[in-house]
């Protein structure tokens, strides 16, 4: 017998009320009930980052993280960073200097970045590969996801 639960999380600003399955993780979640599929699932135990999101501002891997822990919450995707059909500065920046490929892992690096440069807006390349440590990249090599990250904070300070 399915053990179910009443949720009601805002999801990129919408509110949803969801029955759920207590075991249900918020990546499937996210995938399977709300149909935001940008979060990827790579290794599903916390290790690759590709199914970052934010809870409450703060980035989780949502296959760690049960939908019921949730309730009450806010939790942001990739699909809610541009407005209007409008990139953020972080994702033209990686657009324009080449930092992703495949784009598998590219969600889960731009929540965990966005983050980052809300904690950090004047970082070091070494910061950035410090922060970048837990999101692995199958292509890219990293350079070019550490210049759009490196050029994305000089922008907001007014350097580019």
């Amino acid at each position: 017998m399915k053990d179910l639960r009443t949720i009601s999380v805002t999801v990129n600003g919408t509110p949803y009320s969801r029955e759920v399955e207590t075991r249900r993780t918020l990546a499937d979640f996210l995938r399977l009930d709300l149909k935001l599929t940008g979060t990827h699932l790579g290794c599903e135990h916390g290790a690759c980052g590709a199914c970052t999101v934010r809870v409450e501002g703060e980035a989780v891997r949502s296959c760690l993280m049960l939908a019921v822990q949730t309730n009450g919450k806010s939790v942001a995707t990739v699909e809610g960073l541009a407005k209007d059909g409008k990139l953020t500065p972080m994702q033209n920046q990686f657009w324009e200097k080449h930092g992703l490929q495949c784009g598998f892992c590219t969600p889960g690096i731009l929540m965990t970045m966005t983050e980052f440069l809300e904690e950090n807006p004047d970082p070091t390349e070494s910061e950035v590969r410090d922060a970048l440590s837990g999101n692995i990249c199958r292509c890219t090599g990293y350079q070019a996801i550490v210049d759009a990250v490196l050029a994305t904070a000089a922008q907001a300070r007014g350097e580019q």
